[in-house]
């Protein structure tokens, strides 16, 4: 690494009897260099809190919204999603999160016109695993798994038990301890008559670390854990 004076702005201030050309051309290297590092450093700030406002507004319509209301929010949501999306074209979580948001809006609206929701939602999470699937501790791989088994099967949908395990198993690899990826392959396995193997994993996504601004969502997904629990064998054990 060069030593900190190394750098042309400090060779230029040590040589103060240079030529007022030569100078100049020092601090212009150094002012170009500074405008192609500084927007980076701070390029992330600014994604960070498009994605936290759409995970504040998602987890209040999933949570906290009267039913009757929660289709028309998550259609407006989407739409926000997909703007966060197209101002951030270098980084997935964003993509994430419109899938996650096309994924819910499609849950409410149901039946057949949420099949071109889904598929809009498996759009964005493919897009964002090939950007990068480690993002959001791998929430995209748990997303389109959960899409795999909920979605029918052909001619209707893209619905594959097979590829849904295969993604869910993903994210565990990616977050073995987090509360969703326990869940949704907890859910999967007993909604595939496996009851028995989906107790260890409903067991650990209660037992999840509370997540930083994620209170309203945590609360809500431990809700959900409870009532699986009920219906699978030894659920006294999670007590």
């Amino acid at each position: 690494m060069n030593h900190p004076m190394d750098h042309p702005m400090s060779r230029a201030m040590k040589n103060p009897s240079a030529p007022p050309g030569s100078l100049h051309r020092h601090w212009l290297g150094a002012l170009l260099a500074l405008s192609a590092v500084l927007p980076m450093a701070g390029y992330a700030a600014p994604v960070d809190d498009a994605v936290q406002a759409l995970q504040r507004d998602w987890e209040v319509i999933r949570y906290q919204t009267p039913p009757a209301e929660k289709a028309r929010r998550f259609e407006i949501l989407s739409a926000k999603a997909h703007e966060v999306a197209l101002s951030f074209p270098q980084h997935s979580e964003p993509l994430v999160w419109e899938g996650i948001v096309l994924s819910s809006w499609a849950g409410e609206r149901g039946g057949l016109g949420a099949l071109s929701l889904v598929k809009e939602a498996k759009a964005a999470y493919e897009k964002a695993i090939d950007m990068n699937g480690q993002a959001l501790e791998g929430s995209a791989y748990a997303s389109l798994g959960v899409l795999y088994y909920k979605v029918p099967g052909w001619p209707l949908g893209f619905g594959d038990k097979a590829k849904a395990e295969a993604l869910l198993k993903q994210a565990l690899q990616i977050n073995p301890d987090g509360i969703d990826p326990n869940f949704f392959y907890a859910e999967f396995l007993f909604e595939n008559g496996r009851a028995s193997e989906a107790v260890p994993y409903a067991q650990r996504a209660l037992q999840a670390a509370p997540r930083p601004n994620r209170q309203i969502a945590d609360a809500g997904r431990r809700e959900e854990i409870k009532a699986l629990l009920q219906k699978l064998p030894q659920q006294q054990a999670a007590r």
